[in-house]
């Protein structure tokens, strides 16, 4: 499932492409990491990980204002959701993904699923294949990692659901007393890309962000009818250099195709052909 992709527009392009209200971006944020983010938070960032914060796309009314009119704003969460009652946040650690078929009913994600659901800007996303016919100096199957994006270039829309989580060991005005964490909806894989994974993120439409950011859209049936959504054949793959396997790397770099000769045992997505045999 999506356990890493690239965020590489910044704060201004974001809030053109996603016609958000309010930039929250420069506010300050708690983070769970033990040393400082690299690359800085907010920054263009080609290999987002779990635990980094990275910028949501999301609708709430104006803070103190519960009767507000909702506004779409940009915000710095935390990837890893870590729900409201968790005792503390390393749960966010096996909470990145979420399964599309089933976040309606599970505890840690069904009450964000009807009123906290939120778009993650990316540019694509990384997934390893395990090949069918090559295996690594441990004699385990290689896995080969692929670039998957829009094929129209347009940006990924990642369908979302975040949460905060209350610090109890801290006082009301520490800034450091709130969490606010995500995760990522995740749903079969389409013909083709399933030749990598067969699970991919939830990618939304434009004409579908509205309703899926509505906080007063709370029926389970509207959202599961979101949930549902696929649309096969948006989406082009390709391999990768294995770098992106470490967290410390970074870079457009990363989503340049990999070399023809580092290739082996890599089934190609369209044709089902096993290249470098």
């Amino acid at each position: 499932m999506c356990g890493r992709y690239a965020a590489s527009a910044r704060p201004d392009e974001l809030i053109e492409a996603f016609d958000v209200d309010e930039d929250h971006t420069g506010e300050p944020t708690r983070s769970v990491l033990k040393n400082p983010q690299d690359p800085p938070v907010g920054a263009p960032d080609w290999n987002m990980a779990p635990s980094k914060q990275a910028p949501v796309v999301l609708t709430r009314a104006p803070r103190g204002d519960a009767d507000a009119e909702p506004r779409r704003q940009l915000r710095l969460l935390t990837w890893g959701l870590v729900p409201a009652w968790s005792k503390d946040v390393k749960m966010g650690l096996r909470m990145t993904n979420a399964r599309a078929e089933s976040v309606l009913g599970t505890g840690a994600f069904a009450r964000a699923a009807r009123s906290r659901r939120c778009l993650v800007p990316a540019d694509g996303w990384y997934e390893w294949q395990v090949s069918p016919t090559a295996v690594d100096a441990k004699g385990k199957p290689r896995k080969q990692p692929f670039f998957i994006h829009r094929a129209d270039g347009a940006p990924v829309a990642f369908a979302g659901l975040y949460e905060f989580w209350r610090d109890r060991e801290l006082p009301d005005d520490d800034p450091d007393a709130w969490l606010t964490t995500f995760t990522i909806v995740t749903t079969a894989a389409d013909p083709g890309m399933d030749r990598i994974h067969d699970r991919q993120p939830l990618v939304l439409e434009p004409d579908q962000w509205d309703e899926w950011l509505d906080p007063t859209e709370t029926d389970p049936e509207v959202v599961r009818h979101l949930l549902e959504f696929a649309s096969p054949g948006r989406f082009e793959a390709h391999p990768v250099g294995r770098g992106v396997g470490a967290t410390r790397n970074n870079g457009p770099g990363l989503l340049e195709p990999a070399p023809a000769e580092e290739l082996e045992g890599v089934v190609d997505p369209m044709t089902g052909e096993v290249i470098g045999t």
